[in-house]
């Protein structure tokens, strides 16, 4: 798992919801989606906890909560 890969919960009150990876620390994926985990408050959550997608984004241009929404609004809402 890397920095700016787009992943879906699979575990937690947040099942099912996709996120943007900001960093990976060890076990742990730092994740938010501007939403419910907005920039400034992201979430630590183990990767055993998280499914990987083959899309990424660059996370130069999106540093707001709204570019976040954006980017992940066609995963969520399909």
């Amino acid at each position: 798992m890397k920095a700016g890969q787009i992943v879906r919960s699979v575990a937690g009150r947040d099942k099912n919801i996709f996120f943007v990876v900001t960093a990976v620390d060890g076990a742990y994926a730092v994740i938010c989606d501007g939403k419910s985990r907005p920039v400034e408050h992201k979430k630590r959550k183990k990767l055993i906890h998280l499914s990987k997608t083959n899309h990424f984004v660059e996370l130069e241009k999106v540093k707001t909560n709204k570019e976040f929404r954006k980017v992940l609004h066609p995963f969520n809402y399909e």
